[in-house]
């Protein structure tokens, strides 16, 4: 039994052949929120998703391996934003004018199982955020932002210095909040550069933005995959969907900071 926690955390990857079917699932009560796509081929045929025409058709025409859609990514929210699963037949018809005709393709897809209902907290620089949860409850961390977004926060709003709206934001937030907070059923932690660093230019205001749930499954820490797996030449579509259970925190942490490293 795979903890709903841990399901969350994890990263995902769909991918399939032209002519496979691509299937994408989460977890009950979560659902799927695409966080990359990619259909086209940049690797030779005999690496990955081989040519389905006999050999001596295949020497005929030139095989594109920088071949790319642009529209990869908008098909994805399309068909699977927001779903808990979804799957359909791949093909370049699907993704609009065909870049590379004759050349064979395949979809890979990055996903995140997010959680259906989730809380926000915002603490400005140097306000303390306090995060709880109810009896036998406990905090599950889903994603954490310290710095300046571009969209600003209307709870923490910036006094205009004449300076210019740059997006900055702390590399390591994430992996803060889910030590300091991650299967505790509360805590509490000050926005401030002493906690996150100061990703910024000086004189910059800053907030914590934090999004998380709370749940009563045990919890069983995840391996998370950073990298698609790779195909093999007998390859069926599927999707990895089963966290494994790993007995350290400091095993979490490291798998965090890798899949971190990986969305970034």
């Amino acid at each position: 039994f795979a903890g709903y926690i841990s399901q969350v955390l994890k990263n995902y990857t769909g991918h399939a052949c032209d002519g496979e079917y691509v299937s994408l699932r989460c977890p009950h009560r979560t659902t799927i929120s695409i966080q990359s796509s990619f259909y086209g081929r940049i690797v030779p045929s005999h690496q990955l998703c081989p040519s389905r025409y006999p050999h001596s058709y295949a020497t005929l025409i030139k095989e594109d391996v920088a071949c790319s859609v642009g529209t990869s990514l908008q098909k994805m929210l399309d068909e699977c934003q927001d779903r808990r699963s979804c799957q359909f037949l791949v093909n370049s018809r699907l993704f609009g004018t065909d870049p590379c005709p004759g050349t064979g393709k395949y979809l890979l897809v990055w996903y995140k199982c997010r959680p259906n209902e989730y809380k926000s907290k915002v603490a400005c620089e140097d306000d303390k955020l306090r995060l709880s949860c109810k009896k036998s409850m406990v905090i599950a961390i889903y994603s954490a932002i310290f710095g300046r977004t571009q969209g600003g926060s209307l709870e923490c709003p910036y006094q205009n210095l004449g300076m210019p709206m740059i997006e900055c934001q702390s590399a390591t937030a994430l992996q803060l909040m889910i030590k300091r907070c991650h299967g505790k059923r509360s805590c509490s932690i000050y926005a401030s550069t002493y906690e996150f660093g100061d990703p910024c230019y000086p004189g910059i205001q800053k907030h914590l933005n934090v999004i998380y749930t709370c749940d009563n499954t045990p919890l069983l820490l995840p391996v998370d995959e950073t990298e698609p797996p790779g195909l093999s030449s007998s390859s069926s579509s599927s999707s990895s969907m089963e966290p494994v259970g790993v007995g350290t925190e400091m095993a979490l942490l490291s798998n965090i900071l890798a899949a971190y490293a990986f969305i970034t």
